[in-house]
């Protein structure tokens, strides 16, 4: 699923980098450790740790932001808030840049932790492209008249399927924050 999303340059509000998680609360595979792989992105926000926390969980705003890109529409947006309930997101896309074929890419997941205004953890799945979940983790900590939001995709442990999504990852969610700006700015 590597290029999942159009590239975007960090904003000065922005800090994107890559975390690896401390091996002891890992799983062992024939006695080896396995380290997973965490994408983290922050992003500075000027409005309330409430309105933000709030955009993810309402449709007619996530549409404008979650896994929307400038070339694609999104044509569904459902989104059951409150733990275990789930979400599908799924966006139409150009399959080149200036290619007339287009493909509709599914987004789903389900709740695993709501706590308003601070936090929101989810499981998150593209069923065209993998063949299991990933946990994405997002804090967002009240900083004076603003928040700060912080992102974690745990990718799970390192091999070729998670070193070609990395990069995209990390694209992806970078691009979603910042639409996530524009959204609240705009409503």
């Amino acid at each position: 699923a590597a290029g999942l999303h159009r590239p975007v340059a960090p904003s000065p509000t922005s800090r994107v980098g890559r975390d690896r998680l401390d091996p002891a609360p890992a799983r062992r595979d024939n006695d080896l450790m396995v380290t997973s792989t965490i994408v983290r992105v922050q992003r500075a926000y000027a409005c309330t740790a409430d309105a933000v926390y709030d955009a993810w969980l309402d449709p007619g705003m996530a549409r404008r932001f979650w896994f929307a890109t400038a070339q694609g529409d999104i044509v569904r947006c459902d989104i059951e808030p409150g733990v275990n309930g789930s979400f599908t997101i799924v966006d139409r896309r150009p399959l080149e840049a200036a290619s007339d074929q287009f493909i509709e890419v599914e987004h789903t997941g389900r709740f695993l932790q709501l706590d308003r205004p601070r936090r929101i953890a989810f499981s998150f799945g593209l069923p065209q492209f993998q063949s299991h979940e990933t946990t994405v983790i997002i804090d967002i900590e009240p900083q004076g008249d603003g928040c700060e939001l912080t992102l974690r995709h745990d990718l799970g442990p390192m091999d070729e399927d998670t070193r070609e999504t990395l990069e995209g990852a990390e694209q992806g969610w970078t691009l979603i924050l910042a639409n996530l700006d524009s959204a609240l700015n705009s409503s």
